[in-house]
């Protein structure tokens, strides 16, 4: 027989059965009471946002006419500084100090012709002059970028731009005929040691260092500027010629093209990505001088006006023309309507108004074609008395090898230019391409050595009683130098040791180029050995010519900012702190003027020459982007910061309401910025009425899209990114009245007593480093 059943086991299992279902249709109810509570609470959430939508809808307008109130400040601020610029013509009128207005031709034209006709300056002479002619070109610049397209025409526009070319084309004329005089008497300074002369000037805008090779012995082809630091080690077949060497240091650059040397001017071949195509470069020829100019692109339709500029005809009726304007920050604009304060302009597909004076007025457009071009035509300048022209044959082709860096040394031995820099290829094969820099990524820095071997003129020779020297009627003239075979069968070059300039940081390695005027470009073929010896500040290389040189560096090194900071210090004061890849920069804003506060690299602070002094915003931009902490983006960064792009309406409406504010509240980066999509912007926000810096527990944070904004329940701190609101919070149209719900009265009170001035240079600033875009 077997075993009995187990009747105690069955009983049991069913009734563990019977608990397993029960237990299922507990948690299967559990379930259905949770999901029936949660879509309650999503529709209590959704009638909850919709009554906030509605209410936002019905106080909009209200709210729009009280922000509009406010943004008159605005334009406060720019009549101020209309009604700045003719007091300041005025009194300049009655200085009668001896220098022209820039802006009334007869002045401009009546120095220049004068100090042309003087040909019998000596080196110091010009560079007391220089002075003058650079400021008179600041003058001109600032005028361009600063001032109102209502307050100077179109027409205007381009006569201030010829002037400062015609400035600049002339300083440097003035440069080589003092070089002329200085040679025709070299042999009266000759060394004593060497028998050859040699002499070094600087002053702070230019170093002219000078060797005449007059005993013409091998065993002196080498020669060190020591008061510069500049130096040369030429050919044998150099060192027994009739050759002078100069090497004339100017720390402004006169020889890019100007959109280059004043960014935020029109460049001769503009663009935007949805509007515009690039033309090619027509292959200008270069004029006599050795100087970086615009080429010109000349549309199909032309006119010749009664100067000889030529320009683009409109080629379709005016009611089907918009205008292009440019703004240094945002790029290219299209305008519609402008109420001569503000325009209406359309932007990645977004329509926004925005300050008249923040942008430059270009060209007319048509709205019905998909792609246009135009050009700037610059008239030829008057031909100068001093031919020096460059012998592109001469060219040393430079050979490629790879960079090679040696790690814990500050001398960085570099054979060639490397494959680091942003460089364009010529079509025509790409081994033996001649490389292009792309001057948008690459910028001269610390400005530009013009290098160049001259034909010593004949020197006075004494017979008797009399002393006689050969009179020739040429100017400053080129040495014809072709290089030769060196001993070990190479071609032979030229060596070259520049000093770099105190007065400037060079984050990384800079990149050594030569102008080359017939491609009006900047190139690194026919440059080799580079040593880079960053504690001795200085570099040496070799090139197979004599060129002019500049070392570059990039323009976006210091984007993006890894965090910034704004808030109040005081009555119409506050401090702006950008921490960027290399430098953390602090700028004190008070009234219409800012203040370098520091410049911090490696925890040392540096740029003591320009900190601690008040200045303009824009004064201030040119500064800082003068000595190498470039944290201004241009139009065409997004080409080469990797960034999230953010839309102009909620960026331009965000620095402009952050600038309302900024008397009582602090402003600070948010991680989250980046996560909120193209169409809105994330920051932090704290009412800030005491000194310091805003403690964590006292951020909020807001999304912004341009049209509405919302007080997000999300931290720094959070695991992700979410749209939902903070509690008890509400939709508003601006951040003005956002930030009213919960603001103090004594906070609103200082908005509303907040100076014109002040929130004019705040607005200036944050729209000039665009922090909302590049952190």
């Amino acid at each position: 027989m077997g075993p009995k059943p187990n009747k105690k086991a069955n009983g049991k299992s069913r009734k563990s059965k019977k608990g397993e279902e029960k237990l299922k249709e507990e948690a299967l109810l559990q379930a259905e009471q949770e999901e029936a509570e949660r879509l309650e609470k999503e529709r209590l959430h959704q009638e909850h946002l919709k009554k906030l939508e509605a209410k936002y809808q019905g106080e909009r307008e209200s709210e729009l006419a009280e922000l509009n109130s406010l943004e008159q400040k605005f334009l406060s601020a720019q009549q101020w500084k209309m009604d700045y610029r003719e007091q300041a013509k005025w009194e300049h009128y009655l200085s009668c100090d001896g220098t022209p207005d820039p802006t009334v031709p007869q002045e401009i034209n009546t120095f220049m012709s004068l100090w042309h006709d003087n040909q019998d300056e000596d080196v110091q002479l010009v560079m007391e002059k220089e002075e003058v002619v650079l400021n008179l070109i600041e003058k001109l610049e600032s005028l361009l970028l600063e001032t109102s397209p209502d307050e100077i025409t179109e027409k205007q526009r381009d006569q201030y731009q010829e002037f400062i070319l015609q400035l600049q084309d002339l300083l440097h004329k003035k440069y080589n005929e003092a070089t002329q005089n200085l040679l025709k008497t070299a042999s009266m300074y000759e060394d004593a040691e060497t028998g050859n002369m040699h002499t070094a000037i600087k002053d702070k805008n230019s170093t002219f260092c000078i060797w005449a090779n007059l005993k013409k012995k091998a065993r002196f082809k080498s020669h060190v500027f020591q008061e510069a630091g500049h130096g040369f080690d030429l050919p044998k077949s150099l060192a027994l010629s009739s050759v002078a060497v100069r090497v004339l240091h100017t720390r402004y650059d006169h020889v890019s093209p100007l959109w280059v040397q004043c960014q935020g001017l029109p460049r001769q071949e503009a663009s935007h990505s949805e509007e515009l195509e690039h033309p090619k470069d027509t292959g200008q020829e270069p004029g006599e001088e050795e100087r970086g100019r615009e080429d010109s692109s000349m549309p199909a339709a032309e006119e010749t006006f009664s100067n000889g500029r030529k320009g683009t005809k409109s080629a379709v009726p005016p009611e089907e023309s918009a205008v292009a304007w440019m703004n240094p920050c945002l790029g290219w604009i299209f305008v519609w309507k402008s109420t001569g304060i503000f325009l209406s302009i359309l932007l990645s597909g977004c329509a926004l108004s925005i300050p008249t004076f923040l942008c430059v007025k270009i060209v007319k457009y048509s709205v019905k074609r998909e792609k246009v071009s135009w050009a700037r035509h610059r008239p030829k300048l008057q031909e100068s008395a001093v031919s020096l022209k460059e012998n592109s044959s001469n060219t040393d082709d430079a050979k490629e090898t790879e960079e090679e860096t040696e790690k814990n040394s500050d001398i960085l031995d570099v054979t060639s230019q490397g494959e680091e820099a942003p460089l364009q290829e010529e079509a025509g094969g790409r081994e033996e391409a001649p490389r292009v820099v792309d001057v948008q990524q690459l910028v001269p820095l610390g400005g530009v050595y013009h290098i160049a071997a001259l034909q010593l003129p004949p020197q006075a020779r004494d017979v008797g009683d009399w002393s006689m020297v050969e009179l020739l009627d040429v100017g400053l003239e080129l040495y014809p130098y072709s290089p030769g075979e060196a001993e070990d069968g190479t071609q032979e070059t030229v060596q070259i040791t520049l000093r770099l300039p105190d007065n400037v940081i060079y984050f990384k390695v800079p990149v050594v180029a030569r102008w080359e005027p017939a491609g009006q470009q900047w190139r690194t073929d026919g440059i080799s050995n580079i040593t880079y010896e960053a504690e001795e500040k200085s570099i040496s290389f070799r090139m197979g010519a004599f060129y002019t040189v500049a070392l570059l560096q990039d323009a976006h090194l210091n984007l993006p900012y890894q965090a910034w900071e704004l808030h109040p210090t005081g009555v119409d004061e506050g401090l702006f702190t950008v921490t960027a890849v290399f430098a953390t920069v602090q700028i004190q804003i008070k009234d219409n003027q800012c203040m370098l506060s520091s410049v911090v690299v490696e925890e040392e602070k540096v740029l003591s020459h320009i900190t601690g002094k008040w200045m303009s915003p824009f004064a201030l931009r040119e500064a800082l982007k003068g000595a190498g902490v470039n944290i201004f983006p241009a139009g065409y960064s997004p080409e080469y910061v990797p960034v999230p792009r953010k839309a102009a309406p909620a960026e331009v409406k965000a620095y402009e309401q952050m600038a309302l504010l900024a008397a009582a509240f602090a402003f600070a980066r948010s991680k989250w910025n980046g996560e909120a999509g193209p169409e809105r912007v994330v920051f932090k926000v704290s009412e800030h009425l005491t000194a310091g810096s805003a403690k964590d527990k006292d951020w909020s944070l807001y999304m912004f899209s341009g049209e509405k904004v919302q007080n997000l329940k999300l931290t720094e701190t959070s695991e992700a990114f979410s749209e939902e609101l903070e509690e008890e919070s509400e939709f508003h149209s601006t951040l003005y009245h956002m930030l009213k719900d919960s603001a103090s009265n004594k906070a609103m009170g200082k908005v509303e007593r907040a100076g014109f001035l002040f929130i004019d240079s705040v607005y200036q600033l944050l729209l000039a480093t665009r922090v909302l875009a590049y952190s």
